[in-house]
């Protein structure tokens, strides 16, 4: 018989105390342990909306994922478990004992080490703490379908988004707040800006449009582009910018550290994580749910 597998998602809360990073551990009195917060996924859900989810229930609070982690594999009462796990920054919120924990610790990862009952759980927060705190989070996100070019009669920089990029564009409504974004850029072209509206009107915030970010720009001068992008690395902000299909996956080959594809659909984003103005992480998002 093939072995049943049980999809999950959790995540790493930090925060910096006192000049140190602190990591969020719960004790579950179903199980009498200390383990990462995480949870399994319900119907229809996606494995970042339920590790956002598990936080919220589990330690009360609101956080800025960043970079994916490791995701570990083991057996539990004969099904396959599937953990996926992200780096949350901690924002606000309180914990409150619940049926799932009772009880939160904040310690550096190396204590956490010795407190957690799993080796898998100790795997992940070696992970973490195998690359710098981030300190500012870069969302490329490549606007959303918007027709044929070739049947579009009018200037190219107004052609609009289609049926298709609509609900795109409604999707990353939904996806980006994960990442609490404070800032929204966009290039000058009405699809781009289209794309990153209903995000905007989810935050409260405005699109800032700048003529940097399009692909005539990133042609004539990509190191400008690059310095442009590079100088909304401040830090614990979160920057989404909206550009186009040149520009998103020539910036991710010039600043992604490894990465081995750049390919980036419409509608898809890059999640570049940085430390000190350098990408440490690149993550890609193709299915923004």
């Amino acid at each position: 018989m093939p072995v049943r597998t049980v999809a999950a998602a959790g995540g790493v809360v930090w925060r910096v105390r006192e000049g140190r990073v602190e990591v969020a551990l719960i004790h579950r009195p179903r199980y009498d342990d200390w383990s990462l917060p995480k949870g399994k996924l319900e119907s229809g859900e996606t494995e970042l909306g339920a590790a956002v989810r598990e936080i919220r229930e589990e330690l009360g609070a609101r956080v800025a994922v960043s970079r994916r982690l490791r995701r570990v594999r083991y057996l539990v009462d004969a099904a396959r478990k599937s953990v996926a796990y992200w780096a949350m920054r901690y924002l606000d919120g309180e914990f409150v004992a619940n049926d799932e924990a009772d009880a939160v610790q904040w310690l550096t990862p190396g204590n956490a080490g010795k407190l957690l009952s799993y080796d898998v759980d100790r795997s992940v927060v070696a992970d973490f703490a195998s690359v710098p705190t981030i300190d500012s989070v870069i969302v490329l996100a490549r606007h959303g379908r918007a027709g044929k070019r070739s049947e579009w009669r009018g200037d190219d920089s107004l052609r609009p988004l289609d049926e298709v990029g609509i609900a795109q564009a409604e999707r990353l409504a939904h996806f980006l707040p994960h990442f609490a974004p404070t800032w929204i850029f966009s290039a000058d072209r009405v699809r781009c800006i289209q794309t990153v509206e209903p995000l905007a009107a989810a935050l409260d915030t405005k699109v800032r449009v700048d003529a940097a970010f399009n692909d005539e720009s990133f042609a004539r001068s990509p190191s400008t582009t690059q310095t442009a992008v590079l100088a909304l690395a401040k830090p614990d902000k979160v920057s989404v910018i909206c550009s186009q299909g040149l520009t998103i996956p020539s910036l991710v080959d010039r600043l992604g550290p490894g990465v081995g594809s750049s390919d980036t659909r419409k509608g898809a984003v890059w999640v570049l994580s940085l430390v000190d103005g350098d990408v440490v992480a690149a993550d890609y998002y193709e299915d923004c749910r």
